[in-house]
């Protein structure tokens, strides 16, 4: 434990402000006050509908608040900055381009930030069970490959903070496994993770805090 004490020193921090989010006539998010901190995971829980996929776009930057707002280590998104850039995110199903194969589309992706860097993205394509060198097509991935190319894109720039929308989706129980053990290491490392989950399983062994929502309302933390 003292070694993430640490690490946390860091201030990897995200602060939720009085944040409300409106679609026409229907308030996806009601006045939502809440803090993340490095070293911790956070665990988003609530039905279908309450609220959960719209708050972590608002974090990332792919939506912007109706009121309030989402600072990032300090910096208001949407204001100060458009996004934070030491975000890796999976929000829904990762988006790719099905007629290319998972490298050529990794260092597409890769080139929107910085230079693509061709062996880091083969060695991340390796640790989460990829073959890099393979030419198929995304298109013609199962969803678990899908998923595992989808956490690859989330760590190819070692990011600080970690959003994920239901991040074990099609993964078999080995996967589940390698990936809940990567999340343990990047707490260990200090940094902040965020993810929501239908599995209670996955929110009782991973999360530090729980986070409920419900038609678009804070509940109790937990």
């Amino acid at each position: 434990m003292g070694g993430g004490t640490v690490s946390v020193e860091k201030k990897f921090e995200i602060v939720v402000t009085d944040l409300s989010k409106h679609f026409r006539e229907t308030q996806a998010l009601k006045h939502i006050n809440l803090r993340f901190e490095g070293g911790r995971i956070y665990g988003l829980v609530g039905r279908n509908g309450s609220g959960k996929t719209v708050l972590l776009k608002c974090i990332c930057g792919l939506l912007y608040p109706s009121e309030g707002y989402v600072s990032v280590n300090g910096k208001i998104i949407g204001k100060e900055i458009d996004f934070s850039e030491n975000i890796g995110f999976i929000i829904e199903q990762p988006g790719f381009l099905h007629q290319y194969s998972g490298l050529k589309n990794l260092k597409l992706l890769s080139g929107l930030r910085r230079k693509a860097d061709k062996e880091v993205l083969k060695m991340w394509m390796k640790k989460v069970g990829l073959n890099p060198n393979s030419r198929k097509p995304v298109g013609k991935y199962s969803m678990g490959m899908k998923q595992r190319l989808g956490w690859a894109q989330v760590l190819m720039e070692e990011p600080d903070i970690i959003i994920l929308d239901e991040p074990f989706n099609g993964l078999d129980e080995r996967g589940v496994e390698e990936f809940r053990k990567l999340l343990l290491d990047f707490k260990a490392e200090g940094k902040l993770v965020i993810l929501s989950s239908h599995s209670k399983e996955d929110i009782q062994i991973l999360c530090d805090e729980i986070v409920r929502l419900d038609q678009g309302e804070l509940m109790l933390l937990e």
